[in-house]
C-alpha cells in the first residue's frame, strides 16, 4: 500500500478501520484522467481486494470535482495513432478501447464493495466510473453529464451498458443523446444515487458511517451479495437462482454464520475474521 501512484492515492479511514478511501488525485485538471489512470486503477483495486484489512472501498475525488472526464490530450493521442493501414489501425484502436473498458470493469471484479462519493463535476468518464460502482452518493451541488456525444464519441466505457439498468432505458437514452447537465437532486430522482448530502463534509461523514456499517457485517455474505447481484443482473431469474444456490452451497456453512447466530442470541456485537 505504500506504492505511489500518479493519478490515485489511498488512505485508510483510521488505523483499525476496514474502510479505505481511494481518491482520484489530479485536482489541478479537475481530475480529468489520462491513459496512465487506466493502467493504475485496476492494479490499485486488485491490491485493495487482496488486502484482508480492506472491507469497503470509498471512491472520491480530490480538489473541487469528482472527475472532469477524460484528458483530451490522451484522446487526441489515441486518435492520431495511424499506421496507414486502416484495418490494422482500427484493430489496434479496438484493443485500446477494450483495455480502457477492462480498467473500469475492475470495480465489478473487485470482491469488496466500492462506494462512490461524488462532489462537484462528474462528467463523461466520471459517469462511466460511477455506474460501475456498487453504491453511489453525492452532494447537492454535484453536476452530472453523459458528455461523450458532445465530443463526437459514442460512450464506450460502460455508461451505455450500465446506466439503463440503474435509471431505466428511456431516461438513459435522453441523458446520453442530449448530454445535458443534471444536478445531485435530479440524480437522486433518477435513481443514479441513493442519497444526496448537503455539503462535502456531510457526504464524507455520511458515507464513512455507511461504509463502516457494511464493513462490520459478515465478510462472506457481503462479497457474496455483491457477486450474486452482479451475476443476476446479466442472466434470467432461473439462472440467477441457480447461481446463488451453487454459491451458498459452498460458502454458507462458515464461521461467519456461527458467529452471527451466537452474537444475536447473546445480544452482543459480532466479530468476524478478515477475508
Amino acid at each position: 500500500m505504500e506504492e505511489k501512484y500518479e493519478t490515485l492515492k489511498i488512505q485508510q479511514e483510521s488505523p483499525n478501520s476496514g474502510v479505505f478511501n481511494l481518491i482520484i488525485n489530479r485536482p489541478s485538471v479537475s481530475n480529468a484522467l489520462g491513459l496512465n489512470f487506466f493502467s493504475e486503477f485496476p492494479k490499485v483495486l486488485n491490491a485493495l481486494d487482496q488486502n484482508p484489512t480492506v472491507a469497503v472501498i470509498v471512491l472520491s475525488g480530490s480538489g473541487n470535482h469528482f472527475c472532469g472526464g477524460i484528458d483530451l490530450k490522451s484522446l487526441a493521442a489515441m486518435a492520431d495513432d495511424n499506421s496507414g493501414d486502416q484495418g490494422r489501425t482500427s484493430e489496434r484502436l479496438r484493443r485500446k478501447i477494450k483495455f480502457l473498458q477492462d480498467a473500469i470493469t475492475a470495480m465489478e471484479r473487485c470482491r469488496k464493495p466500492v462506494i462512490a462519493a461524488i462532489h462537484g463535476a462528474c462528467l463523461g468518464l466520471g459517469i462511466n466510473i460511477v455506474t460501475a460502482c456498487d453504491i453511489r452518493y453525492c452532494t447537492k451541488d454535484a453536476i452530472f453529464s453523459v458528455k461523450e456525444v458532445d465530443l463526437a464519441i459514442t460512450a464506450d466505457l460502460g455508461t451505455l451498458q450500465r446506466l439503463p439498468g440503474i435509471v431505466g432505458f428511456g431516461k438513459a437514452m435522453e441523458l446520453s443523446l442530449t448530454g445535458r447537465r443534471f444536478s445531485g437532486d435530479e440524480a437522486k430522482e433518477l435513481g443514479l444515487v441513493s442519497r444526496v448530502f448537503g455539503s462535502r463534509e456531510e457526504l464524507k461523514e455520511g458515507v464513512r458511517t455507511i461504509a463502516e456499517g457494511i464493513g462490520g457485517k459478515p465478510p462472506l455474505a457481503v462479497v457474496g451479495t455483491k457477486a450474486v447481484l452482479i451475476r443476476s443482473r446479466d442472466v434470467n431469474v432461473e439462472q440467477g437462482l441457480d447461481y446463488v444456490a451453487t454459491w451458498n452451497s459452498s460458502m454458507l456453512l462458515s464461521e461467519d454464520l456461527t458467529e452471527a447466530s451466537s452474537a444475536q442470541k447473546q445480544k452482543r456485537k459480532p466479530t468476524f475474521a478478515k477475508l
